[in-house]
């Protein structure tokens, strides 16, 4: 049996992506800035993933931007905000707990001039509202908060935060990484005072290397990308085609039958957190299962080392991540489980469980046989 459990580094694409990609590549292939017919049947597509994703989210097509993914959203949102805004101030606001395509333009915009604010979380990696609204001042012109935490699956209190925001800055930009939230969790950024939202494709069965950032007309953003003017000058470059072909069909499909998705997440990720507590020696990370994301479960085995389960597991064709897999080729430690004050031995025997609507409770079971077979004997090799 192969068991894979990595689905907030990516996720196997859905049967209709395929299909509407090898199309927009084989057969519907033109420029989609092209005057011919091939140009305008190839931007017609473009303009029928906006309009999904802009009744998804209850807002215009004009409000759409794609990027190339979460981490182009990312910057262009931080960046390309803090730039239009800086005349307002120089402050931004964020948590210790974001991804790195967040922390790291940060620390470029500090290069720049800018200061930001890092407000601390929880135990639970839950960011602390008291110190967050201490946090914004009058020149305070930007606020980004991750919606889902990548790592522990934490769930941010974004209308809160949001109303916080508006409330002390009412001229700052509120960005929400909903990179590990789209697809998971009905989002209405107007309803919500979203500002900038940032989704990627391969998070919700769609192709690598294509998402979109939601800008509020009302929002001011620079460009980062010059060249050709394609979508209103806002990112230029030949739109993807194909890939963002398979975004609509991905967005589309993932919010369909949604209550018995997310259902069945819920109940994938309560029978492996059941399971895991019943083996000796295991912690799980993050909020409660039922408060948490549907989709994330994070689980310190102590005693081992993340890497060493993470290649036994592999094995057994059982796929985990220890950390993002942005960064887990990394050798530095995990930003987000130290924000969270776990120790170095809980750190370094974390592992990630991350769950998709293809996953079956057969597949569950048969990781915790695994686990329960070799924990004991990982055990004894690393006390020799």
């Amino acid at each position: 049996m192969e068991a894979y459990f990595d689905n907030s580094a990516t996720t196997r694409c859905y049967e209709s992506v395929k299909d509407i990609v090898v199309k927009t590549m084989m057969e519907d292939y033109g420029n989609p800035s092209a005057m011919h017919q091939k140009g305008v049947e190839a931007e017609q597509y473009i303009k029928k993933t906006a309009g999904i994703l802009a009744d998804l989210l209850k807002v215009k097509e004009k409000e759409i931007l794609f990027t190339s993914g979460g981490t182009e959203s990312n910057n262009l949102a931080l960046i390309g905000g803090a730039l239009a805004n800086k005349r307002r101030g120089q402050h931004i606001v964020t948590t210790a707990v974001e991804h790195a395509a967040v922390s790291q333009p940060l620390e470029f915009l500090k290069e720049l001039g800018f200061e930001a604010t890092v407000v601390p979380v929880d135990r639970r990696g839950v960011v602390k509202l008291d110190a967050l609204e201490a946090a914004l001042r009058e020149d305070t012109i930007l606020v980004s908060v991750m919606y889902v935490n990548n790592e522990v699956g934490a769930v941010m209190p974004i209308e809160e935060i949001s109303r916080l925001v508006h409330q002390h800055c009412p001229y700052a930009l509120f960005h929400v990484d909903a990179i590990q939230a789209f697809g998971k969790y009905r989002i209405y950024p107007k309803r919500s005072g979203i500002d900038l939202l940032s989704v990627s494709g391969h998070k919700i069965h769609g192709p690598k290397g294509v998402g979109f950032l939601y800008i509020s007309e009302k929002a001011k953003v620079q460009p980062l990308i010059l060249g050709g003017g394609q979508q209103g000058g806002m990112r230029s470059g030949t739109d993807n085609v194909p890939g963002i072909a398979g975004l609509g069909a991905a967005a589309r499909e993932i919010y369909e039958d949604f209550d018995s998705k997310v259902q069945h997440l819920y109940e994938l990720k309560e029978h492996m957190a059941r399971g895991l507590s019943s083996l000796e020696d295991v912690v799980l990370n993050g909020m409660e299962t039922a408060d948490g994301a549907p989709h994330i479960l994070s689980a310190s085995f102590l005693g081992v080392r993340s890497e060493v389960l993470l290649h036994t597991l592999e094995e057994r064709n059982i796929y985990v991540s220890a950390g993002s897999a942005c960064s887990s080729h990394k050798r530095k430690g995990s930003s987000t489980l130290t924000a969270m004050g776990m120790d170095p031995g809980q750190r370094e025997s974390t592992l990630r469980i991350s769950f998709s609507e293809e996953n079956t409770l057969e597949e569950v079971d048969y990781c915790l046989g695994v686990l329960k077979e070799v924990l004991p004997m990982l055990r004894r090799y690393a006390r020799h």
